[in-house]
This record gives structure tokens, sequence and C-alpha cells, in this order.
């Protein structure tokens, strides 16, 4: 969700809109209903693969697009498919963002089913990994086992909390060494490094300040996360995904029509220009960072360093820290390719290795929890 402060265009008939009855109508735009898998998750459904699924579903993943599609199998089997029409063809030309979400997606389901006495065998691609783009074919096939050995992972404790922060972070509360060690050491399978430094800090916020301006600056690229915003109550609960702009003050700017998909992607807008000084906000009050490093760039690296994500992000939550990625620099379209080299250069990472993620972290205020498609729409039968 986009707050308040994310996008002061207040001139003197929004004001007014705002304020007028504005008790009454902020009651009435929290998209309640598409908040609901947040309180359902594992809540009695009999089969232990719903049960997973239900908490899965709730993983962090590329602008919210939700990929995931799971047909139930014989016993206790499962099957992960992407959802081709959720990808981003514009930002994540070569899905790698996509998988990485997935990776997450696998991640939760296992820490959901441990937690609920199953072991979880994953194996990747089963029918074979895509030459190019991600196809019709199983990402993954899952088969839960009873255990007796299977004991809750202390990150799960954390999962109905969990957050993307992307809010701006208390620039008066440094993050401790200590505490980014602990956040690095969540991670099993990717190299996870990070930094509080001063002098670091510093030059990946001018780094990522400058992706993201490439990005504003590209329109195809642009333009794909307008589509995806979702305008207010009524629109968030018709698409539970992509990036929500809800809440009374930015649900009265657009029906009046001072924050509309159209001003949003001309650059001569006040629109376009508040949403630049917005970001630049959000990426200077970074209090450090964190990234993933994988040994090379093929799937199996790319679902790991998904599954490392998402513990990281449960191992924030349990800190109390902030974490917000900032994936612009590392991604594949021809505008952003000296971007992606410098981050590259700038972390000492040389080819094949790849960084995956990267992530601004530090102390925000809380926020509430992104809308999700329910878990029944995420399964398919054969």
């Amino acid at each position: 969700m986009i707050s308040r402060r994310h996008l002061l265009i207040a001139g003197g008939a929004s004001v007014a809109i705002v304020a007028t009855g504005a008790t009454a109508f902020a009651l009435t735009r929290e998209p309640t209903a598409a908040l609901v898998p947040w309180s359902q998750a594992g809540a009695g459904y009999g089969d232990p693969r719903l049960n997973a699924l239900s908490y899965a579903v709730l993983s962090p993943n590329p602008h919210n697009r939700q990929p995931w599609l799971v047909r139930l199998d014989d016993g206790l089997d499962m099957t992960l498919f992407c959802d081709l029409d959720r990808r981003l063809p514009a930002t994540d030309p070569e899905d790698r963002q996509i998988t990485i979400g997935l990776g997450c997606f696998l991640e939760l389901a296992r820490l959901a089913a441990q937690a609920d006495g199953f072991d979880t065998q994953i194996t990747l691609f089963p029918d074979g990994v895509p030459d190019g783009r991600l196809d019709e074919r199983p990402v993954a096939r899952l088969t839960l086992q009873e255990s007796a050995s299977a004991v809750p992972d202390p990150l799960f404790a954390h999962v109905l909390e969990r957050r993307s922060n992307k809010e701006p972070y208390d620039t008066s509360q440094p993050l401790s060494p200590e505490t980014l060690a602990r956040l690095i050491a969540a991670g099993r399978s990717t190299e996870t490094a990070g930094s509080v430094a001063d002098r670091d800090t510093a030059d990946l916020r001018d780094l990522t300040w400058r992706a993201h301006l490439v990005e504003a600056e590209t329109p195809p690229a642009l333009q794909e996360s307008i589509d995806l915003m979702r305008f207010g109550k009524a629109q968030i609960l018709a698409n539970p995904d992509g990036i929500d702009l809800g809440g009374p003050f930015l649900e009265a700017l657009y029906q009046i029509g001072m924050l509309t998909p159209e001003s949003l992607a001309d650059p001569t807008s006040t629109a376009y220009a508040q949403g630049l000084d917005v970001y630049r906000e959000l990426i200077h009050t970074a209090m450090g960072h964190i990234w993933l490093v994988t040994d090379a760039n093929d799937r199996a690296d790319q679902i790991a360093a998904g599954r490392d994500w998402l513990r990281i992000n449960l191992a924030a939550t349990g800190l109390g820290v902030g974490i917000h990625p900032l994936s612009q620099s590392l991604q594949e379209y021809p505008e952003m390719a000296p971007m992606l080299a410098e981050v590259h250069e700038r972390l000492g990472v040389d080819a094949p290795r790849r960084v995956q993620m990267l992530a601004r972290v530090g102390y925000g205020q809380p926020v509430r929890p992104s809308p999700r498609w329910p878990m029944e729409t995420r399964v398919v039968t054969a």
C-alpha cells in the first residue's frame, strides 16, 4: 500500500474532499476482503497440502503478481506451475524475478508443512528446465511425508507479520552490524552479504536511486507498473494483486481525477514528479543494504535465491527490521544494462556469479499486509 505521505498532491479541491466526511469515508475504504487470506492461513483445511498452501500464498513476490498455480495430485503430492499471464515481460524479460518469487513460495510451503509435522521433498522442473522463459511445464513437484522429527522452524513464527516495508526509515536509528549479521545468517543456499557502513550505504543509495530513474524514464517499464496499480477499494477487491494504492486520501484523489494512470505516465505531470520525490525519499532513508549472490544464474539458482529471500524476510520481521527490495538495477532489459553492470562491479561480483536480490534495510513504521488472492483461486485441477 502507498500511504498518504507517498503522494502529496494537495490542491484546495482535494483537501476539501478528503476533509468532508473523512471519518465515514475512511471507515469504508479498507479492502478487508482482500486481506482475508492473512487471517485464514492454517485454518484447519483438513489436508496438510492446503494448510501449507494457505501460508505459501502470503509469500513476497515481484509486483505482488502472485504467479503461482498448484495442482493437487495423488496422495500428498502437489505440483507448482507458473501462471504465465502474471509475468512481467517489460521489467523481467527473462522471468528471473518471477522465478525468485516462486522460490519464496516453495520455501514458505515447506516451512508451513514442517510446522504441521511433515517433511517436504521438492523436485525442481521435473519435466525439464525451459530453454528460455518459463513455460507451461511444472516448476516443482512437492511431496509431503509425515515425520516425527519435523519441528517448526523458529522463523515460521513470523509469517503472519511479515511485510515488505516501503515506508521511509528512521534515519536517527542506525542498524547495528550484529543485527545485519543475524539477517545474513538466515540464508542457507546463497551467498548473502550486506553493509551498514556509512560510505557503502551512501553509494548504494545513489546507485539504487539512479536505477529507479532509468526505470521511470523507460516508458514500457514504467507503464508495466502503472498497468498493475489498483486505485482504491473497488479495484483492489476486483484484483487483489499488483500495486495497491488504497486508503481514503489516495482514493479521493483518484475520484476527482488528480491521481490517474495517465498522470503517472506523463513526465510533465505533478503526479509523476511527486512520485519521483516519494521514491527518492524512500531510497535515501536506507540505513543499510543486504544482497544475495548465486554462483550462476540458472533456474535452480533463482529458486534458491527466492527461498533465502523468504527466510531473510522472516528474520527481519522477528528483529523488527524493515526490508524493501530495490530490484531495478538487477533487471535485464536493454536500458538497464549499464546499471546492471555497475551494481555487480560495486558489490565485487564477477560473472558467472549473479546478484539476485538487493534491498534497503532500516527501522520503519508498521504497515498493513498486502492484498492476496484466496488460496482456493490458486489451486487448479488436473
